[in-house]
């Protein structure tokens, strides 16, 4: 029998997180580590207690650090200049013309690229909402940003060691920024290779792979959905990733 001089309290508005009653939780300084270590116990604690902004500033700052280093190592300029001229949407343009591609697409990639970085994650953790939504799940808006950025970040920090190793290891003039990973068959392939040929292999990428499948192991745990749902709704937007990239290569070229 209820107490008669207990308040009533009102439930919380839909998709609020609300921390669950004898959940375990885990500093931030664990769920950062424990995401390595042990990602179905960082998930699980997440859902208690959901958290994505340190994970997201580390995110945006090894960008930010790793496009420094790219402009630091790499003559960008002369890089999109000769990529210009190999492009044959380009051939009619005056050398005023593309010196002003030049100068825009050094900007476009210095503010960008790190700009980049919140939109994909805001963007990101909405679809896997809608993805959970449409298997049945409730995830909530905060805890697929937890979802989203902490599955990111493992193969972030990675990549970002692969990308600094491979820009001191390699000559300046042979580095190719936009293939700074050698974790997939596409960044095996020379300047003139189809650039179709470049899209589809490089969706063959190992800390990709590692990044769905933390994002499968998040999502069943923070959305308490079944494996089969959690791995078709991060293959789903694999898939949806590499038809788009795909189709960039075909209609921009390289």
């Amino acid at each position: 029998m209820s107490d008669p001089n207990q308040e009533w309290q009102p439930p919380p508005p839909p998709g609020l997180e609300t921390p669950e009653a004898g959940g375990e939780t885990m500093s931030t300084p664990a769920t950062l580590t424990g995401i390595f270590f042990e990602p179905g116990g960082t998930f699980a604690a997440l859902r208690v207690r959901p958290r994505f902004l340190v994970a997201g500033l580390i995110l945006l700052l090894l960008t930010v650090g790793v496009t420094a280093l790219v402009y630091q190592r790499i003559d960008m300029g002369q890089y999109i200049r000769d990529k210009m001229e190999r492009s044959p949407r380009n051939a009619n343009q005056t050398d005023q013309q593309k010196e002003m591609g030049v100068k825009i697409g050094k900007i476009v990639g210095a503010v960008g690229i790190p700009a980049s970085v919140p939109i994909s994650i805001a963007a990101g953790a909405a679809l896997y909402l809608l993805g959970v939504m449409a298997f049945g799940g409730t995830i909530g808006y905060k805890r697929s940003l937890a979802v989203w950025t902490y599955s990111s970040l493992p193969p972030a920090i990675l990549g970002s060691v692969v990308a600094v190793l491979v820009l001191f290891l390699k000559t300046p003039d042979t580095i190719d920024p936009e293939h700074l990973l050698i974790t997939n068959p596409g960044a095996f392939m020379g300047t003139e290779s189809s650039p179709v040929l470049v899209a589809v292999l490089s969706q063959f990428d190992l800390l990709r792979f590692y990044g769905l499948v933390l994002a499968a192991i998040g999502l069943k745990k923070v959305a308490k959905i079944s494996s089969g749902s959690a791995w078709s709704v991060v293959l789903g937007l694999y898939l949806l990733r590499a038809v788009l990239a795909i189709a960039s290569a075909a209609i921009f070229g390289g």
